[in-house]
């Protein structure tokens, strides 16, 4: 990543983007669907936006952009761009939150003052239910981030309080619903289905915890997890809402897979992955048939990412498929992938 990469790292360019459509999605056509995608299911391949020269740094100017599976390219025109502070100033030099669901079928944005999620193929855009769509009063849009399951279909909102006392938000896009959980908790992981949220917390004796949530925000199962799986990443949370993944990368660079049984509190053997050593793990996620899937990126000699590939894994014996891959592009202020 760069030196003006803000908290979510990769996103990637395909190698036809170049020579793509571009599609340029009005407000009024987000909610009319009358410039959705075809009528097959399209899905995200990143988010990004691009990098212009300010005296002697850059800034994210021009529109949030979609580059699509299809390969066509999708300028939202509705989503902001630089956040507002506290006080009702545009931070020109900072890019708001975006996110993407991991089936890349849907993002989360800021639309004006409010958090929405548009459907990228109806077109279709709606506010988070409640006060899940809205600021509390006293924090800016750079105060607040976003963790989207794999469907689209939970939000959670946490907030960056300076008391650190204000609870996240997990807002049910299907019922309406929204629950709180502590702010002590940090978001890690969806699992697949989005029935469990895999959370984080320090605790008073300086070692890490890890807690399960279901969607009612009940705590299912917690574990004050060995170091291995505290201080590595990054983590994957199964549908069983007790099974983690997690990668450890050691300074051999070989990258390692293990399992971790929250309840048994053990981790398994180490399984050998089937990358090269010069590419990064990103992101990692478990489907509901218990396959993974792993994000990787490959950076160049300056550490800017050069590459971005997506691999199917097995957890039992760490075989490795490559499904897609992508050039970086150039020129670009910030980029998000599937599931950040």
């Amino acid at each position: 990543m760069t030196p003006s990469t803000p908290l979510r790292g990769l996103a990637v360019l395909a190698l036809a983007a170049a020579a793509a459509p571009v599609l340029v999605i009005t407000p009024a056509q987000a909610h009319t669907g009358a410039a959705s995608a075809a009528s097959s299911p399209d899905s995200v391949r990143y988010a990004w936006v691009k990098s212009c020269p300010k005296k002697d740094y850059t800034i994210p100017c021009g529109r949030w952009t979609l580059t699509m599976r299809s390969g066509k390219t999708i300028k939202l025109t509705d989503a902001r761009v630089n956040p507002e502070n506290a006080n009702g100033k545009v931070d020109k030099d900072g890019a708001a939150l975006f996110a993407i669901s991991g089936d890349g079928r849907f993002v989360n944005y800021f639309k004006g003052d409010k958090l929405v999620v548009r459907d990228v193929n109806s077109g279709k855009v709606r506010p988070l239910p409640g006060k899940a769509a809205t600021l509390p009063k006293g924090l800016g849009m750079n105060e607040v981030d976003t963790t989207i399951s794999h469907d689209g279909s939970i939000v959670v909102v946490d907030y960056y309080d300076e008391a650190g006392t204000l609870p996240s938000l997990v807002a049910d896009m299907r019922t309406g619903k929204v629950v709180k959980l502590s702010a002590a908790n940090n978001v890690l992981s969806f699992s697949a289905t989005g029935t469990h949220l895999l959370t984080s917390r320090f605790t008073d004796d300086n070692t890490t915890e890890f807690a399960v949530f279901d969607t009612d925000g009940h705590k299912t199962a917690s574990q004050v997890v060995p170091q291995i799986v505290s201080n590595n990443a990054p983590v994957a949370l199964a549908d069983d809402g007790n099974t983690v993944a997690v990668i450890v990368t050691g300074a051999s660079r070989k990258h390692r897979l293990h399992t971790y049984d929250l309840a048994a509190d053990t981790v398994s053997d180490p399984v050998a992955l089937g990358i090269p050593r010069n590419e990064n793990a990103q992101r990692l996620f478990w489907d509901s048939a218990g396959a993974l899937t792993l994000w990787t990126s490959r950076d160049d000699e300056n550490e800017n990412p050069v590459f971005a590939v997506k691999r199917t894994v097995n957890a039992e014996t760490g075989a490795a498929r490559k499904v897609d891959s992508y050039k970086v592009r150039g020129g670009t202020w910030t980029w998000w992938l599937p599931g950040e």
